[in-house]
């Protein structure tokens, strides 16, 4: 009996770690198209809906701040666009339609209004846009024009670092990575892709500065490319196969290639080394948490000198 009960329980057991095995790994049904620029963001565990919700305010007013006279720009040639189609909707109701088909053409146009909006009320071109991943500890936000992500990203972390703002914006968003761009998962596209991303920083005639740099590479639920088959092609693309002078430093690098793989794709962008030296790799997180530990310091010091 004693055996037919520790057989029992083993099977129990081994029962257990299969169903745990398969709740380690979840598979995300979340997708980004190619082509897709944005911003990804880690978060703590089942809070991704509100780390959304704190990007999103936060993204917004630096929207403002940072891409005012961009935004201006873009909102007057719409409203450009828009009134002259208008205009020339009514010449051609006054002409042609009567009572009953300018009704219909009304109520198309509520139509299609309603249709260039999203479930979240977004409307299609907004510069802002978050994506639902479906996975766990990550969210996505889809960038447009006027946004460079990098540096949209960079001014955010650089105001969010200033030792004199003490205020903390985020309680559940950890470290966020700029998408420049993205493509498939296949190695032809992503040769593509690190011609076009690279080309302004390694590849700029005007500034035929050498840099030492690194290839940082991040992969969810993706097993398209090997890891080190990605990094050893997107090097062969920033050294031009060795006939450029820059040079794979991955401790004090100038440069830093980020890639983000997640399912069938891979997004890439490159910062500059304060990135990982000042910035500590756009973790808010820790950001906040160093510039609270140093302020402490230093009212410890005052009170020692009083």
């Amino acid at each position: 009996m004693s055996k037919e009960k520790r057989s029992h329980d083993g099977g129990n057991n081994n029962n257990n770690n299969d169903r745990n095995k398969k709740r380690k790994f979840k598979v995300s049904s979340g997708f980004l198209d190619p082509g897709t620029s944005g911003i990804y963001a880690t978060c703590a565990r089942r809070k991704e809906r509100q780390a959304a919700q704190e990007l999103g305010l936060l993204f917004e007013e630096k929207l403002e701040e940072i891409y005012k006279d961009e935004l201006a720009e873009l909102d007057a040639a719409d409203d450009n666009t828009e009134e002259g189609d208008n205009n020339d909707d009514k010449k051609k109701g006054e002409q042609e339609l009567s009572i009953e088909d300018q009704i219909k053409q009304e109520l198309s146009e509520l139509k299609d209004h309603d249709k260039k909006t999203t479930l979240t009320g977004e409307k299609k071109k907004d510069p802002l846009q978050f994506i639902d991943l479906d996975c766990e500890c990550v969210i996505f936000c889809k960038t447009r024009k006027p946004i460079v992500p990098e540096e949209f990203l960079h001014k955010i972390i650089e105001s969010l670092a200033d030792p004199t703002n003490m205020e903390k914006r985020t309680r559940y968003v950890q470290k966020l990575t700029p998408i420049t761009y993205s493509c498939s998962g296949s190695m032809d596209q992503l040769i593509k892709l690190a011609q076009r991303v690279l080309a302004p920083h390694f590849h700029n005639a005007d500034n035929p500065t050498e840099y030492k740099f690194a290839v940082e590479v991040s992969r969810r639920n993706f097993n398209s490319i090997p890891k080190m088959d990605i990094i050893k092609q997107v090097v062969i693309e920033a050294t031009k196969g060795g006939e450029l002078g820059h040079k794979v430093d991955l401790k004090n690098y100038d440069k830093l290639i980020l890639i983000e793989c997640f399912k069938n794709n891979i997004g890439m962008s490159v910062v500059d080394g304060d990135y990982s030296k000042k910035y500590r790799k756009y973790n808010v997180q820790q950001i906040y948490e160093a510039k609270f530990n140093d302020n402490h310091e230093e009212d410890a010091n005052e009170e020692v000198r009083t």
